[in-house]
């Protein structure tokens, strides 16, 4: 396999409205108001990896997987398994929407030969839409700077953002060997639930995954995703983002994801 990414896509259909963010004030309050999501023993990370330009957290999280098994002599793909807690399956819970990505993700795994890089882009994308609250990460993951964007430009960046994550999966989980990736436990926060997973290897080593969840009507939503319970995917990509906005701007912020993403899959990005 190759290594895997950060989920996928913006949740468009699924999501909360992005609101104008037309205060730079509700703005930095929101972000706070993230942070009392995240796990209370998480130190976070700066040392994510990624290609200099676009580095992620999910790309680490698969670099680092990656590494480990092949220290071992694995193949590198996941099994799906999830815990058999009736909670798990309940209808509208964190766990259920983290169980319904990984299914997605095995059958791709299993076809991904077949399906082609394009091929996984086209059935992981609707998926990772309704699995990510991709329009509040996107929001976040940019900072102050949302205030003072245009409309258009707020949704260049929510969909480039998208396309990346999308890309990065249909990459990364592009054939089937036999590991597992468990669903092992729900827990409450201040601002919605963590769920916790673990990617088994072959030879029984575990490696932590946990999700940070918000609820979204009758919807959890993917808002973060942490390795090992330290490093967080949106403060990466806020740094990342921070960089290329100071250097490059807003285009070129957007530039970067669908090049990235472009890249990856040999799709376009759509002309808004």
């Amino acid at each position: 396999m190759h290594n895997i990414a950060m989920s996928q896509l913006q949740l468009s259909h699924a999501l909360e409205s992005c609101g104008d963010g037309n205060n730079s004030a509700a703005i930095l309050k929101e972000s706070k108001d993230f942070d009392m999501m995240l796990p209370s023993t998480a130190a976070v990370s700066a040392g994510a990896g990624g290609d200099g330009e676009m580095g992620t957290m999910t790309e680490h999280i698969v670099s680092t997987w990656r590494g480990r098994m092949a220290a071992a002599g694995l193949a590198a793909m996941i099994v799906v398994g999830v815990a058999a807690t009736p909670t798990f399956a309940a209808t509208g819970s964190g766990s259920a929407t983290v169980q319904n990505l990984y299914d997605t993700l095995l059958s791709t795994m299993k076809n991904g030969r077949t399906l082609g890089e394009s091929g996984r882009f086209v059935q992981l994308e609707p998926v990772i839409r309704r699995s990510f609250d991709v329009p509040t990460m996107a929001r976040i993951s940019v900072g102050p700077a949302w205030a003072s964007m245009t409309e258009i430009q707020r949704q260049q960046i929510t969909e480039g953002f998208g396309r990346y994550i999308s890309a990065i999966y249909a990459d990364r989980f592009d054939g089937y060997s036999g590991q597992k990736l468990e669903v092992t436990d729900e827990q409450p926060n201040a601002a919605g639930v963590i769920v916790h997973s673990q990617i088994v290897k072959a030879n029984g080593d575990p490696v932590k995954v946990d999700y940070v969840m918000r609820r979204n009507g009758e919807a959890w939503l993917i808002s973060d995703i942490y390795l090992d319970g330290a490093i967080s995917e949106i403060a990466t990509r806020r740094s990342e983002f921070s960089a290329i906005l100071k250097s490059q701007g807003v285009d070129g912020l957007i530039s970067a994801l669908n090049r990235k993403a472009d890249m990856l899959t040999g799709t376009t990005a759509k002309a808004f």
